[in-house]
């Protein structure tokens, strides 16, 4: 789906317009520097994560499955994100080459943590917590240290949808736990004098 947004994006530039190209920006490439992301690639291994133990609790074998299931499926994702982008480029770059093989070894070494922490989003307490916001806190660190976008147009877009979805999406997280934490914890008992 990235690759196919990607060459939508692509083919709606003017890239020899100085304009377009300093300031210029439109629906499809906003699209698809959201979806093609670290962030949005880490949020799949987390997804893969949760999604393999979501009929359990996360607590016994929960996070080695996340942990296992993962990887390959990064490595799937990144291939089909490859085979894609070479398809959409008419055949002109090969579906194999460097940067494929650095993000599979990325997915291999990253997305066995990252799958973990999926296996633990329902948990309970602060481990379920922390689990729930490594997505939005992950997002919004990377606006920080790797902006997307080609222009400060398409980067200034691109920092306030992600910023806004992380903010709002910890606020919640965040008030779902207090609620759920207070909702456990039993009512103290009155003291009789």
């Amino acid at each position: 789906m990235t690759a196919l947004v990607n060459a939508l994006a692509l083919s709606q530039t003017d890239l020899s317009s100085r304009d377009y190209t300093t300031s210029g920006w439109s629906i499809a490439e906003i699209i698809s520097l959201l979806l093609d992301s670290g962030w949005a690639w880490a949020g799949f291994a987390v997804a893969v994560g949760w999604l393999v133990t979501r009929d359990t609790d996360g607590r016994l074998a929960g996070p080695a499955l996340g942990a296992i299931a993962a990887p390959p499926a990064l490595l799937a994702a990144t291939a089909a994100y490859s085979i894609g982008e070479s398809i959409a480029d008419g055949g002109q770059s090969p579906w194999f080459d460097a940067e494929v093989l650095a993000w599979g070894i990325a997915g291999i070494v990253l997305g066995a943590p990252l799958g973990a922490i999926g296996a633990c989003v329902r948990r309970s307490g602060v481990i379920g917590l922390l689990a729930r916001l490594t997505v939005p806190v992950g997002a919004a660190v990377q606006m920080v240290v790797l902006p997307p976008g080609r222009n400060e147009v398409v980067q200034a877009i691109g920092k306030t949808i992600v910023w806004t979805a992380a903010a709002v999406s910890i606020a919640i997280i965040v008030a779902h736990f207090l609620f759920a934490e207070r909702r456990r914890r039993p009512p103290a008992v009155a003291e009789s004098s």
